[in-house]
């Protein structure tokens, strides 16, 4: 008899689980429904520097109003602790923090402490933002002789010219640098690429996360009703974030890594999203010796673009890329959908900045 009350009661409790479950999704349903008239549709004005940031407002902030509101809701940090010897880019110079010794000030009562940039160059290393300017490009492949960059050839986002966005040698960025960024708030959605791609393992060097694998996540989470939205950020957890605290996997982390097919960055085009962030080093896809010179770029790269995905999404698309984003506690919840928010520093003229993006959702029901 109290066995079959306490299933009875097992039964009464799991039908209210999945009656509150459902109300949720109703409620975010209809959420998402209003926010859609509130965002802002591409084809942007003419020299515009936004890009698909265009889309941030009253919608996108309905969107992460419903996280925020959630009683459930914990806030994830996304970002390393930045260290002298975490993984350093091979794109800039290294990192290194000096500390200053503990001074006072003469006639009060105060102790002060600081630390100084030594070397390096913080935009370019740790979990970082990429501002449009970073990259452009060429009508041709450079060959790399006569000694002269072409750079009155190069064209950025929008079609602007060298001279609009970087006239001299020593200039900043006149047009699309990080002071023209606005703050990023906006819903995310997580997919998990090493339980759905990887079977549970890291990808490996020169893996691609195709358009097909985007969408099978977005159904394998229970996402596919509402896919992904213009203005949403993406996040993809690969798994190779487990090289960064790995003191010996930890040299080879920016060697090689996973990352979005050609195709994928199309896609994202297509659905209008305002970033996409991976927990690796380069967002594109870099085989086993491809640095080095030593092996070509992943399967389907277009000639003269090994870095495909950084020239799509910034000179093409307008979708701001995030490196080295901290994904792995976000993906232990099964926090497939939160409220982001990403502020890049505003550093007049320039292409990159550290940055401290924060999550805020519902882990799933355990």
């Amino acid at each position: 008899m109290k066995r079959a009350l306490m299933a009875l009661a097992g039964l009464g409790l799991g039908a209210a689980c999945a009656t509150t479950a459902g109300t949720e999704r109703q409620s975010q349903q209809a959420m998402v429904k209003r926010s859609r008239a509130q965002v802002p549709a591409p084809p942007w004005p003419a020299e515009d520097e936004r890009g698909m940031a265009n889309t941030q407002g009253r919608g996108t902030w309905l969107r992460c109003a419903w996280h925020l509101d959630d009683p459930n809701a914990k806030a994830y940090e996304l970002s390393h602790v930045s260290t002298n010897t975490m993984p350093m880019s091979p794109f800039a110079p290294p990192l290194r923090y000096e500390p200053r010794p503990t001074s006072g000030l003469p006639g009060t009562r105060h102790a002060v402490n600081g630390e100084d940039y030594a070397a390096g160059d913080p935009g370019n290393q740790g979990t970082q933002f990429d501002a449009f300017g970073h990259f452009g490009y060429l009508p041709e492949p450079w060959n790399g002789q006569g000694g002269t960059f072409p750079t009155d050839s190069v064209r950025y986002y929008g079609g602007l010219r060298q001279a609009d966005v970087k006239p001299t040698p020593t200039s900043p960025l006149l047009k699309l640098g990080l002071d023209k960024v606005p703050p990023l708030i906006t819903s995310a959605v997580l997919l998990d690429a090493r339980s759905y791609v990887g079977n549970g393992q890291p990808l490996h060097a020169g893996q691609r996360v195709t358009a097909q694998d985007i969408e099978g996540m977005l159904q394998a989470q229970g996402l596919g009703w509402r896919g992904l939205l213009p203005g949403d950020v993406l996040y993809i957890h690969t798994g190779w974030e487990d090289l960064w605290a790995n003191p010996e996997g930890s040299q080879d982390y920016y060697t090689r890594g996973p990352g979005l097919s050609y195709d994928a960055a199309k896609y994202l085009a297509e659905k209008a999203i305002t970033a996409v962030g991976l927990d690796a080093p380069f967002v594109d896809a870099v085989p086993e010796g491809m640095l080095q010179g030593k092996a070509a770029p992943a399967e389907g790269t277009p000639p003269g673009l090994p870095f495909a995905i950084h020239h799509q999404n910034l000179s093409q698309a307008g979708i701001h890329l995030l490196e080295n984003v901290h994904l792995a506690e976000l993906a232990a919840d099964k926090v497939w959908t939160s409220c982001t928010m990403i502020l890049p520093l505003r550093i007049k003229g320039a292409v990159g900045s550290a940055v401290r993006p924060v999550s805020i959702g519902a882990p799933a029901s355990r």
